[in-house]
């Protein structure tokens, strides 16, 4: 599968550049968007995820240097600031922000690309939640999340709908102990003992079908002072 290309917002007050950066950077393989000023770009923001930012210095109000320390509050995106402002003290200030480069005009543009494709290179991959399995292995017995079935040795077992929520419920904390208290609210019950004893039922039932000896669970264990835990093979 392709990955999506990445997705740059140029916040510059020059209109003609704007125009002369978005239709350069698209022609190489990037989706872009546009911003006036610093007041227009918190609003693209707040409703958007960018990959990087490319951002003028010498706006009219809020100055690229400001919206870049504000929105290092915030935002992890990595920016580019673009000065006319070539010295040293300029670019310490725009780096101190918290930008992640500098390059001052004017310049190439295809030392703006150089420069915008080391910073994505140097971007770590996001992490990834690890991938729920669709299928619970408990020895001989097999949970299918999706279907909402289980069986044994290939044989079919019937559950109850209150079984089918507490597999539901166990197999999304797989491994993890969920309260008695949270599987009485969780199965949409009224709070209080008699509704966790109640569970204490269930989880007894249920486990004659998933365990082979009920009486020394082997997968749906008691987790003292936490509650219950599907271990799956």
């Amino acid at each position: 599968m392709t990955e999506p290309a990445p997705h740059l917002l140029i916040v510059d007050d020059d209109e003609r550049i704007r125009g002369l950066l978005r239709k350069f950077l698209m022609r190489h393989g990037f989706l872009v968007s546009i911003a006036r000023d610093a007041g227009h770009a918190r609003r693209v923001l707040a409703g958007l995820d960018f990959d990087l930012i490319v951002m003028d210095v010498m706006m009219p109000g809020e100055s690229g240097v400001e919206l870049t320390r504000a929105l290092r509050a915030t935002h992890k995106t990595p920016i580019l600031l673009l000065t006319a402002k070539g010295e040293t003290p300029d670019r310490i200030e725009g780096l101190e922000a918290g930008a992640d480069d500098y390059l001052p005009k004017p310049f190439e543009p295809k030392e703006l690309l150089l420069r915008i494709n080391a910073i994505l290179r140097r971007m770590p991959e996001p992490e990834q939640e690890p991938a729920q399995p669709k299928v619970v292995h408990l020895g001989p017995v097999r949970y299918d999340i999706e279907r909402a079935e289980l069986s044994r040795a290939g044989k079919p077992v019937r559950l109850t709908a209150t079984e089918v929520q507490l597999m539901r419920i166990f197999a999304e904390n797989l491994r993890k102990p969920v309260s008695r208290a949270k599987l009485v609210e969780d199965l949409g019950r009224a709070g209080g003992q008699a509704q966790e004893r109640a569970v204490d039922v269930q989880i007894t039932r249920l486990r004659r079908k998933i365990e082979s000896d009920p009486k020394q669970p082997r997968y749906l264990q008691t987790v003292r002072g936490e509650g219950y835990m599907l271990a799956s093979d």
